[in-house]
């Protein structure tokens, strides 16, 4: 039990620094109508925090085919999710917001309703990107039991809860951690994705070049 729990921590502690809530809800803001009500961002809140839980459940159960109909090695996916992940690190520590989207006038004519905004681009791929798919992705291939599985479901599940809180007090986050606290707090969870990307790419090289030694 004492490794389980050592698990979830260590899960909790790699996603809620790949999701990085405190930051993406101080920016969430700027992506609303600025007449926004308090009923409409926790209805923004919820639906983006309900988009990335079925993104995760569809990683994680689908993952495993994917990887096998495109004949992807894991620990290429390892080193190459690595690879996604500092250079996220890069632009969260540079204080560049690794979360933010660019979309045409099209695109956002048609994001108008703030709902679908919840899901695209803020669900999809602001919350859950390319670096937490990977990061799930290779989390699943590590689990050596359901225990562990099961350790990365509610390590994921108690990182939405924590991501829906902040995201409803979004607009009163940004008001109290202001541009100067967002960047500090990315930053700091910059160097922590760092550090995992490190660790994937190094497990993930090492293997492959145990294939070829």
């Amino acid at each position: 039990m004492d490794s389980f729990f050592a698990l979830l921590l260590s899960q909790s502690v790699a996603i809620f620094a790949i999701l990085d809530p405190i930051g993406v809800s101080a920016m969430i803001p700027s992506l609303l109508h600025q007449d926004i009500t308090k009923q409409e961002i926790k209805r923004v809140a919820f639906m983006a925090t309900l988009t990335a839980v079925i993104a995760f459940f569809v990683v994680l159960l689908s993952g495993d085919f994917i990887l096998k109909l495109f004949g992807i090695d894991m620990n290429s996916l390892k080193a190459m999710g690595g690879v996604v992940l500092l250079l996220m690190a890069v632009n969260m520590v540079n204080g560049y917001s690794k979360k933010r989207s660019h979309h045409s006038k099209e695109e956002e004519e048609d994001a108008k309703e703030h709902e679908n905004l919840a899901v695209i681009p803020i669900g999809i791929p602001i919350i859950f990107g390319p670096g937490l798919f990977a990061t799930i992705i290779v989390f699943k291939s590590q689990a050596l039991s359901l225990l562990d599985v099961l350790s990365l479901v509610v390590a994921f599940l108690i990182n939405s809860f924590i991501l829906y809180i902040t995201l409803r007090n979004s607009i009163y986050i940004k008001k109290v951690v202001g541009v100067t606290g967002e960047r500090i707090v990315t930053r700091l969870m910059g160097l922590i994705t760092g550090a995992i990307a490190i660790q994937f790419m190094v497990s993930g090289v090492i293997e492959i070049a145990k294939k070829y030694l």
